[in-house]
């Protein structure tokens, strides 16, 4: 079965990789607006929503992607995609190259996205629709029991099951430190609940392939409304919380994901105006070339903070080119809002080249 192409899936993609892109390169990170910081531990802002966006835009992918001949080419595309996501989330972590590789930091953004589409394209070969719909949801409580298993309390930072099988597996050098101590958002038990987001990306693209165009809007609305409910009462039991990925983190996540896809459908469909037409089009550039721009966009960023110096009247006698950008936009702006502008020409300047790329058919594919 040939690839199918719905653009307001393709601009939800392409959402996700510029929101990825301002959260990931604010001129300073001492100066953030809250809104785009992720939450200290419990919450939800708009960083903490980003990740799980970009994983049901995987699970909606996987089910407009070609279907291979074989069960073995499938196992073959799954395994090489796997492996290629695992080795660029790795090679990003290391670059520039500057440190040893027993310090390097295992989990990551990319390296869960691989264990993710792994798990559930091969759920995918061999369980019917209703199969997967109990996976997704029966995966969020069998998670909290496990953490429920391991701590009497678990939702504290410190000696969660997370954080314990991480340190049992990788060490704690490899571990994500930006909480104070080791601890990695993106640890490996917390993928099983992450697998609910591709699945719930995979199912109500399927579920939307089989409804007429008609009726297609009030049934995201009815299911926005839902998952954001479930997500809400759950929270008061178990918190939002994206570190630990918790199953009201993803309820809330998927929701506020199809309400967003409801307004994408309405905004994609004819007659498109004209002002739609142009504002739409950097998204659906972005979610054409998705992770070959945010893979660009991670070396672009760590090259201008580490390699290219340019010389300045300061006590080091130069300054990163990413520094020099953030203190020009100071002169004019608040520290906050220079910080800002920084992110924003950066997805700018993405969309630009995303753009280019596809004006020319260029699609970079795995």
């Amino acid at each position: 079965m040939p690839a199918v192409r719905l653009p307001a899936l393709d601009a939800l993609r392409g959402l996700a990789v510029a929101l990825m892109i301002l959260v990931n390169t604010p001129g300073s990170w001492q100066h953030v607006y809250p809104l785009l910081l992720h939450a200290p531990w419990h919450g939800f802002t708009l960083a903490d929503w980003v990740f799980p966006l970009f994983l049901f835009a995987v699970g909606s992918a996987l089910a407009l992607g070609q279907q291979p001949a074989s069960r073995l080419d499938a196992y073959h595309k799954i395994a090489r995609r796997t492996l290629l996501l695992l080795v660029i989330g790795l090679m990003l972590h290391a670059f520039p190259f500057d440190r040893s590789l027993a310090e390097l930091r295992l989990p990551g953004v990319l390296q869960r996205i691989a264990l993710c589409y792994c798990v559930v394209a091969l759920l995918v070969q061999h369980l019917s629709q209703r199969s997967l719909w109990l996976v997704a949801f029966l995966l969020l409580p069998g998670y909290w029991l496990l953490l429920w298993g391991f701590s009497a309390d678990p939702d504290l930072l410190t000696a969660n099951a997370v954080q314990r099988l991480d340190l049992w597996l990788f060490g704690p050098e490899h571990l994500y430190a930006g909480f104070g101590e080791p601890f990695d958002p993106e640890g490996l038990l917390s993928s099983l609940s992450a697998c609910s987001s591709v699945l719930f990306g995979y199912l109500f693209t399927r579920r939307l392939k089989q409804l007429p165009a008609i009726v297609q809007g009030r049934y995201l609305w009815r299911m926005a409304g839902l998952f954001m409910v479930l997500g809400g009462l759950w929270q008061f039991v178990w918190p939002l919380n994206k570190p630990l990925w918790t199953g009201s983190y993803v309820l809330f996540s998927t929701g506020l994901c199809l309400l967003l896809l409801r307004l994408l459908t309405y905004s994609l469909a004819e007659p498109l105006s004209r002002w739609r037409h142009t504002l739409l089009q950097p998204l659906l550039a972005f979610g054409a070339n998705p992770l070959f721009i945010y893979v660009l966009s991670w070396i672009w960023a760590v090259s201008a903070a580490k390699l290219i110096w340019l010389p300045a009247t300061t006590a080091e006698g130069r300054i990163s080119l990413y520094d020099w950008g953030f203190n020009l936009l100071q002169l004019g702006l608040s520290a906050q809002a220079a910080s800002l502008v920084f992110a924003l020409l950066h997805v700018a300047l993405f969309a630009v080249l995303a753009l280019w790329l596809k004006q020319r058919r260029i699609f970079i594919k795995l």
